[in-house]
């Protein structure tokens, strides 16, 4: 077959598969439950498929075969989230490596597409497992291959490969027995099953629901299961490698030996790493040391999976509700103690990001979406993320507004001033000017040589950072931070302090005892931050 004008453009084909994914994605959310909580499984193949469509979108009007592969490669890589957003970017690479060469699409092209994209797929994985998302993979091949070599026709071909995706995942749990000890089918493979079928039903001009899709599941359940086991990793991190100059096999080796679940997939130009840690702050410092840093995403897996729990178990409940008050909110952070206490002051949503950490435009209209409020204040929480934000007021539904904020003690400030009596433009500026009252430090670590205006700095030595600019530099994170407080606390009565990830209780009680003597005036109100790279935020009013 060869493509006509009658023939579905392939760029629509790939955005009917994301549909049919997207439709079905909390189904696929329910079955997550192997091999560690990873986020939501259908939601992060979900999101991979949506930055392949925002790439398909940028392309010009009836893009060649080939230039859509391009977009659909690159899309899935700087796109890909979690485990299986990874892998499923990698099975669309050895897919699309084959067919962007194609000048016929045939029965033949399927076949080789498909056996290319087994290979791909299996070189991304060090430790393969049976009953997986691979597995479907494989099996989907091998089906289409033994068709083709029945003399088969595309079609046929096409439909073997599919029933044989649904097919696989329903013998999933008799190759893993955690499936079955569960009563789940594996959760990739069945989102790798629906995506097949929603290219394929598209290109043949079916609906969705004609195929008997039952075969998935069978006679099996889906039920909330809290499969944390406190032994191991807590904190899922991922992130875009620009221009490291280190072979992938090296990347691999370092990165096995800080995590589990461990993904290295790409090139020199542009890594894709996944990894699970309890470090991940020494990761994105290790990385940051050999290039430039994206994308990063960093996800508690003990707190996902409770909320996975909470939401199966409240079944219907979990569904969002109508709007319920006025004014809902939106922050950006990183660190669950200060996403905890962001929640204590009202924030319905917290989008993980901050620093090297940002998030997209779609990302926060997602969020407010989810917000049960007529209106949403965004307070983006760094000087980065507040255009994403100010984007997101024409593309949501909802009323959204933007308090500028550029830190997080801004917007410890800026909740604070919230009036529920006010109207919004009356809150937004009230809001605005308590943020603006604010001052900022931050402590970290310099990843390179640089120089200040404060003097040279070596690469590992600590800075003290006051509203974006380096005004510290030093050797320990205690002195800096003292420095750093005592130029910033002329005229003001209260400091908040952040300890990040890397800076102990006991580091945190020494330096607030060291500021009670030394400034006596200040009012220290000090709390578990547990964001990375950044052992101290500081907040001057």
């Amino acid at each position: 077959m060869t493509q006509t004008a009658e023939t579905p453009l392939a760029g629509d084909l790939v955005r009917s598969a994301a549909a049919a994914l997207e439709e079905r994605k909390e189904e696929i959310n329910r079955l997550n439950v192997f091999p560690v909580p990873d986020g939501d499984t259908g939601t992060n193949m979900s999101l991979t498929m949506q930055a392949v469509i925002a790439e398909l979108d940028a392309l010009p009007p009836f893009p060649s075969l080939a230039d859509v592969c391009k977009a659909v490669t690159h899309g899935s890589l700087m796109g890909a989230r979690g485990n299986s957003g990874v892998i499923l970017s990698q099975m669309l690479r050895g897919l699309c490596e084959v067919i962007a060469q194609a000048s016929t699409i045939d029965a033949n092209l399927v076949v080789s597409a498909l056996k290319r994209s087994v290979e791909v797929s299996f070189q991304a994985v060090r430790k393969p497992v049976e009953g997986t998302m691979l597995t479907v993979l494989k099996d989907m091949h091998d089906a289409a291959a033994a068709a083709l070599a029945a003399a088969a026709d595309i079609d046929e071909v096409l439909d073997a490969a599919v029933r044989a995706a649904f097919e696989s995942v329903r013998r999933g749990p008799d190759l893993l027995p955690v499936l079955k000890e569960h009563g789940v089918v594996d959760a990739g493979g069945f989102g790798l099953a629906i995506l097949a079928e929603g290219f394929v039903a598209a290109l043949e001009g079916h609906e969705f629901s004609e195929r008997d899709i039952a075969l998935a599941t069978g006679e099996l359940t889906v039920t909330p299961v809290d499969d944390w086991d406190d032994q191991e990793y807590l904190y899922c991190t991922e992130f875009l490698l620009h221009g490291a100059d280190a072979d992938k096999a090296f990347l691999e080796e370092w990165v096995s030996n800080v995590g589990g679940s461990e993904l290295v997939v790409g090139d020199r130009d542009t890594y894709k790493i996944h990894v699970h840690t309890d470090r991940p702050g020494d990761v994105l410092s290790w990385a940051t040391s050999l290039g430039e840093v994206s994308e990063v995403h960093i996800n508690n897996m003990r707190r996902q999976t409770a909320e996975r729990s909470q939401k199966l178990g409240a079944g219907a409940a979990s569904e969002p509700s109508s709007p319920s008050k006025p004014v809902g909110f939106v922050a950006v952070a990183s660190g669950d103690g200060v996403a905890e206490i962001l929640r204590s002051l009202g924030v319905d949503r917290v989008v993980n990001g901050g620093q090297t950490m940002n998030p997209s435009t779609a990302e926060l209209v997602n969020a407010a979406a989810e917000v049960g409020a007529d209106a949403v204040i965004v307070l983006p929480n760094n000087k980065n993320i507040v255009m994403a934000a100010q984007q997101a007021i024409a593309l949501s539904d909802k009323r959204i507004a933007v308090v500028p904020t550029t830190s997080v003690p801004e917007c410890f400030a800026a909740l604070l001033a919230f009036d529920p009596h006010a109207t919004l433009d009356e809150n937004v500026e009230a809001m605005s000017e308590a943020a603006n009252a604010v001052v900022t430090g931050e402590v970290t670590t310099a990843v390179k040589d640089a120089k200040s205006p404060v003097g040279d700095i070596k690469q590992g030595q600590v800075i003290g950072i006051a509203d974006h600019e380096i005004v510290v530099v030093g050797e320990d994170v205690k002195t800096v931070a003292l420095e750093l407080i005592k130029k910033l606390s002329d005229g003001r009565e209260t400091l908040t302090v952040l300890a990040g990830e890397d800076f102990s209780d006991e580091e945190l009680a020494d330096l607030v005892d060291e500021v009670s003597r030394e400034l006596p005036h200040l009012e220290v109100d000090a709390h578990r931050g547990g964001q990375p790279l950044y052992p101290l935020i500081i907040g001057l009013e």
